[in-house]
Parts: C-alpha cells; structure tokens; sequence
C-alpha cells in the first residue's frame, strides 16, 4: 500500500476515535467500512496493531484500551483544542473527506487561507535552533518599512493569518502579521529562550492577536440574543466565557480579559445581537463606535 493512503488511514483512525471518546474494535470497522478508503476490507486486528504504533509513532498521540476493550486517546491535552496536534489533525481530517469526495468538487466551497509557507518554515527552523531573525516590515497605512531583530518566541494562527510574537533586545514583545512580512531571514545569532515563558499563559487574558494597550483586565458582562445565544455556546468567544442567566430571548454571558480593539470589534461586527451590560465604560464605548459607523 502506498505511504499516502496508510497516511491518511492513521489520520481517519485517530479522528474516529477521538470523535467517539472511547470505543471498541467492531464499531470502528462499522465505521470504517462506510469509507470508501476501505474498499469492503475490515480492519483486521493485527493491522489495527500496527496503526496505534504508526499513530504513536508519527503523532506521539497514544491509543489504549480500557478494560472494556474499548479504544481511547490517552492523552486528551495532547487533542486540546488549541493544541497542534489537534489543529493538525483537524487539517487532515478535512483534507481526507474533502479527496474522498473529488466528484462532489463543485459543491464543496472552501474558505482561502494564505499558507505563508515560506515564512512560517524559517520561523520555525529559527525557533528550532534558537536563532534571532531579521524582519522587514510594512505596518498598514505606513509608507516606509521597518527592521527589527527578533528572538521568534512562538507563532500564532488567528483568523486565517500567521502572527510572529518576537522579544526585542530591550526584553519587550513585537507582535508581527506574516502577510505584512516584506523581507526575513535567519541569523548566526543565538538567543536563550526564557525558561518562564509560556506561549499559552501570555495570550491567556487577550482575546485574540492584540496585547497591551491601556486597558486592564476587567470583567465583562454580555447579552446575546437570538441565534448568538447558541452559537457563543457552540464557540465560546474566550476560554473564560460563564453562562449566567438564560431569559426568554437572551442569555448572559461573562468573559475575563484585557478589552483589546480586536475583542472590541468582534463585538461590534455581531451587531444588535450581542450587548455589553457591564462596565458601563465599555458599554458607552461600543454605542459610540455604533453610532460612529452609522453616521453618513
């Protein structure tokens, strides 16, 4: 079998079992067989054995068995769901289906999503070897470019564009959109990464991409009405989004973060469907930016 189609079995294997939570050998072939990757072959045990080692192997995700016989991921941070691994087997999950249904090409429509390839493989060769970078770059509205030399600390996918977060030589943070990258490269230079770092922790209290700013982190109280109410349920604007009463019409939920222009903007873009009751000050600050874009 070629190495493609076995790729995209561990793929299928790992997404069926993560999907399920826990599940046995013979639900597996039932869902397998309804692929057309199958071609009418059930899993055979020993093949199924040598799926876990490739999957443990390949994606360092590990498949037990409980003493149900029923199959689970081990360990569930690995799949958390802003994880890379989960991220990337998400990617290829889709990748599959989307193969496995060439002759519904034109009836599948997908969404554009700039690759950045070839800066996102030098960010990461320079993070890998703990090398600084040199960064032409180009802000929106701005004439004339800047350079800077950067420590790449981590990167960051949000709202379809790669973001570099950079610690400059004075110690503070740069943060930088690989679509407004004129010119990078790699440098001799060295740097040691700060063991007290951590990637996750210091987009924590940020809703998106932004950080800093004047704004402390407050909480913040909002009402969605209609369809908003389920779908921040289904996609929770922030990991520290609370339900706190459920109305007629409305739900309220609270969020914990730093007000940044971007949470700003998500709030706005959701129109008369998502209010701010609390604090005022943010409340009042979104009425003007309403009233702002209404204004001929």
């Amino acid at each position: 079998m070629k190495a493609s189609a076995l790729f995209k079995q561990y793929v299928w294997l790992v997404g069926t079992i993560s999907r399920a939570g826990r599940i046995t050998l013979r639900e597996i072939n039932e869902r397998w067989l309804r692929t057309e990757m199958s071609e009418g072959v059930p899993f055979s045990r020993s093949t199924f054995r040598r799926h876990r080692a490739e999957v443990e192997e390949m994606f360092d995700i590990i498949i037990e068995c409980d003493n149900e016989n029923r199959y689970y991921i081990d360990d569930t941070e690995m799949l958390r769901e802003d994880s890379v691994q989960r991220w990337m087997l998400g990617s290829l999950t889709v990748s599959n289906i989307v193969s496995e249904a060439r002759g519904l090409h034109d009836r599948i429509l997908l969404e554009s999503i700039p690759s950045e390839s070839e800066h996102l493989r030098t960010v990461v060769d320079a993070m890998r070897e703990n090398r600084c970078l040199t960064v032409c770059y180009k802000r929106y509205g701005k004439t004339e470019s800047s350079q800077w030399t950067v420590e790449p600390y981590c990167i960051k996918l949000f709202r379809r564009r790669w973001y570099l977060l950079g610690r400059l030589e004075d110690g503070g943070f740069l943060t930088l959109s690989f679509d407004r990258v004129q010119e990078m490269a790699m440098t001799d230079r060295t740097f040691v990464l700060d063991k007290d770092f951590d990637a996750q922790s210091y987009f924590s209290n940020y809703y998106g991409i932004m950080q800093g700013g004047n704004e402390p982190k407050q909480r913040i109280v909002l009402r969605a009405f209609g369809n908003e109410r389920y779908a921040m349920r289904d996609l929770p604007l922030h990991h520290s989004q609370k339900e706190l009463t459920v109305g007629d019409d409305y739900v309220d939920f609270e969020v914990k973060l730093h007000p940044t222009s971007d949470f700003l903007a998500q709030i706005l873009s959701r129109g008369r469907w998502l209010k701010v009751l609390e604090p005022e000050d943010i409340a009042l600050k979104i009425r003007r930016m309403h009233l702002e874009a209404a204004e001929e």
